[in-house]
């Protein structure tokens, strides 16, 4: 694969990645399960880092990261059927964005952008994971919390709050 295949493939990994890390942030957002909201938190956390990795081999190739996305939308409903619609199509999608790319990724000549994508892939099908338990209604995604210890009535949709 060519300089400018493999930065092509990067660039549209990029968008497509961006994307999906848009829509995990505004799951998180709909999510106020405790335990649900965190794990979204946590996988938040590391496709930020992803992003950083494909920018930096785009910008390794010469090229610029395009951050022009369509943004994915959120099912419609309210409350904890919301909730579990939301975290079912982060399981859908997230799977839908692994099964697509490991192919691509795994024809790539450049061993090093192939090796952190190949990283990349893996963590995201641990979060793909977590999704697929949430979805089952488990809790314990990130640990366990003592017994009798309570979060109240979930998470707040926004951070700050003035």
């Amino acid at each position: 694969m060519k300089a400018a295949a493999t930065l092509s493939l990067l660039q549209d990994l990029y968008r497509e990645r961006l994307a999906l890390f848009d829509r995990h942030v505004k799951g998180a957002q709909a999510v106020a399960d405790y335990e649900f909201n965190n794990t979204y938190q946590n996988v938040v956390g590391r496709d930020e880092h992803h992003l950083q990795w494909v920018r930096a081999a785009i910008a390794d190739l010469g090229g610029t990261a395009d951050d022009s996305i369509t943004p994915l939308s959120l099912p419609d409903g309210k409350g904890k059927k919301r909730e579990a619609a939301v975290i079912e199509d982060d399981a859908r999608q997230q799977q839908a964005f692994i099964d697509k790319w490991t192919p691509k990724v795994a024809a790539m000549t450049h061993a090093r952008h192939r090796t952190m994508l190949n990283l990349m892939l893996g963590e995201m099908r641990e979060h793909q994971r977590f999704f697929a338990y949430a979805v089952e209604g488990r809790d314990d995604l990130l640990g366990r919390r003592m017994a009798g210890a309570s979060t109240g009535d979930g998470v707040m949709a926004v951070r700050w709050v003035e």
